[in-house]
């Protein structure tokens, strides 16, 4: 577990390393973990996630931005990092989509057992797409309301619950 937080960790400082400090946004916010929705089983795990990361700078003339984040969840259930890509689409008002890698101190095990208290994600690594709708603040600062998801999309294993995070995060750009 330990190591998985130092791993996230490394991942959300090498990011902030490998891009320009012009343009980088640093991104926080608060989500409501395990969220019931047609996605996952949820309600096994409590608490909320408080989320802090790292956006960076458009890649050339796409709309692509690289991030990084780590969450923790308040109440010691699954904490998670992850690195991807996302995309912004609008100016003052905005809806932006990513899709990334999450590396988690969950249960890995590859078959959910009801009532045993534990959400069995099936793998290590999983598959972590996000949307957001926002809108900007001022020059320097958005804010966001935003959905992350987690799962292996059922390429580990038959069983798939995967966890569903919903809440708010603000963007400050440096």
């Amino acid at each position: 577990m330990k190591s998985i937080a130092l791993a996230a960790t490394a991942l959300l400082a090498t990011a902030f390393a490998a891009a320009p400090a012009q343009a980088d946004e640093i991104v926080g916010g608060v989500y409501v973990h395990d969220v019931d929705t047609i996605l996952t089983i949820a309600g096994v795990e409590k608490g909320a996630d408080v989320q802090i990361g790292w956006r960076g700078d458009r890649i050339g003339k796409t709309p692509l931005q690289p991030y990084a984040f780590v969450a923790i969840n308040t109440a010691g259930e699954t904490n998670y990092g992850a690195i991807g890509l996302s995309a912004k689409f609008g100016k003052r008002f905005f809806i932006r989509p990513g899709l990334g890698i999450a590396v988690h101190t969950g249960s890995a095990k590859n078959y959910q057992i009801e009532g045993n208290g534990e959400l069995e994600f099936g793998s290590r690594i999983l598959f972590e797409p996000e949307l957001g709708i926002g809108t900007r603040i001022n020059d320097r600062m958005t804010i966001e309301a935003s959905w992350v998801h987690m799962s292996h999309g059922t390429l580990f294993g038959k069983q798939n619950p995967g966890i569903d995070n919903i809440g708010g995060r603000l963007s400050f750009k440096l």
